[in-house]
């Protein structure tokens, strides 16, 4: 059952979750994962940590190329950036096909990338706007019983549970929707709530839904312009804070009540990143009508600690021991002093960056739109280039680092012919 809500809002495009605490060297620790979720499962947008960071319980490879460690291959339907998540064995990714608009569900085997099944959420009607994005561009979310997701579909954004077997248990519109970008909002899952937001033209919306019943415990209106981060909840200055950024301001909500916390101006109106958290602040950045990268004090002050103008949009930022690190759009590695904004170095990567880079240990992961992934140190002192992988044609998606696999979703394209792949990568 489609419970629909008139009042509803819009859209975004983009990225992820987390449920965080404070400084465990590269992210605030992980705090209470659902059960059937463990630490070293990636059970949402960017890690069970929702900052970027692997477990460093595993080695990952360092080189590769199209023959060279590849555990498996597997083919994809149609078009999506939306990057996989891992919980036990099983992964699960979002896909779009063009030709018919159908959005859906599929689970692949870890071990051989082997298909458990497809499920198909919506028979028509996908939303997109440019080859920068897709219709199904936000990754899935697990809490070890359910599998939640979020599509732009027909006019609207709609949350959808299923169980890990694929069928659906309910759905919830989360708002109306006018495609400006694209949209690609990964859920976020805090307690026995998960959250989905919708900014767009009009007037947009997030909502926190109960996990088990599908009932809206809260939902808050958003202002009127297009906007495409993900909901984050961190433990930051010593309390749980649904954070939300971009709609020129930042804002902080109370995760299980929905009421403002605080609310600054602060951000640009245009934003993708998610937030990462040092534990005392969290970082903003954007890229239009300005670019911008910024540190808010998160005690309610109201205080803008730092701010550069920084392009860093689309690919969100990493943290380690007191330090930033972040790819620009335009193939930019740099590092910033988190306390103080200080631009510590920049070195050239190369290429158009849309997918966030990963941290493993000291080591930074940063992949192109052309399927180069740099390798580089998070080193403060300098730019330190490791090396650099090439598989593919394409990769908009943000790999996976699980259990010691590195899954890239890939394209190739034969004229004007488009395939996309999962690529396991491994020793």
């Amino acid at each position: 059952m489609l419970s629909r809500n008139r009042n509803g809002m819009m859209g975004i495009l983009g990225l992820g979750f987390a449920i965080c605490l404070a400084s465990l060297l590269a992210q605030p620790a992980i705090a209470q994962l659902p059960a059937g979720i463990s630490a070293d499962d990636w059970p949402w947008w960017r890690g069970p940590g929702g900052m970027g960071a692997a477990s460093t319980s595993f080695s990952y490879p360092e080189q590769w190329s199209e023959t060279e460690r590849v555990k498996w291959r597997a083919d994809l339907p149609g078009r999506s950036h939306g990057s996989p998540i891992v919980v036990g064995d099983a992964i699960y990714l979002t896909y779009c096909q063009e030709d018919s608009g159908a959005q859906g569900i599929m689970a692949l085997h870890r071990r051989d990338g082997k298909e458990l099944w497809r499920k198909v959420i919506h028979a028509s009607g996908s939303m997109s706007k440019n080859a920068k994005s897709s219709g199904a561009s936000g990754s899935v979310a697990c809490d070890g019983q359910r599998l939640f997701v979020n599509f732009a579909n027909e006019g609207r954004v709609v949350l959808t549970a299923l169980n890990l077997q694929g069928e659906i248990l309910w759905q919830q519109e989360v708002a109306a929707y006018q495609v400006h970008q694209g949209f690609g909002a990964s859920p976020a899952i805090h307690d026995r709530l998960v959250y989905s937001v919708a900014d767009t033209k009009g007037g947009g919306a997030i909502v926190a839904v109960d996990r088990e019943s599908g009932r809206i415990a809260w939902r808050r209106d958003r202002p009127s312009n297009p906007n495409y981060p993900s909901p984050i909840v961190l433990l930051v200055a010593g309390r749980q804070q649904l954070i939300l950024t971009g709609l020129d301001q930042v804002e902080s909500l109370h995760p299980t009540t929905g009421e403002t916390l605080w609310k600054i101006e602060g951000s640009t109106t245009e934003c993708v990143t998610t937030t990462v958290t040092d534990g005392k602040r969290v970082y903003s950045s954007g890229g239009y009508p300005k670019n911008h990268l910024a540190a808010i004090e998160a005690d309610g002050s109201g205080k803008i600690a730092w701010e550069t103008n920084d392009r860093v949009y689309v690919p969100s930022l990493l943290i380690r021991d007191g330090y930033l690190y972040g790819t620009l759009d335009a193939g930019i590695a740099a590092c910033w002093d988190a306390a103080t904004g200080k631009e510590m170095w920049k070195g050239r990567l190369g290429g158009d960056i849309s997918s966030s880079p990963v941290l493993v240990g000291n080591l930074i992961y940063a992949t192109n739109e052309a399927g180069e992934t740099f390798i580089y140190r998070a080193n403060p002192e300098r730019f330190e280039l490791l090396g650099k992988n090439s598989l593919g044609e394409e990769q908009f998606a943000t790999p996976t680092f699980c259990r010691g696999q590195i899954l890239m979703r890939v394209a190739y394209r034969d004229g004007q012919e488009r395939r996309e792949q999962l690529v396991c990568i491994g020793d």
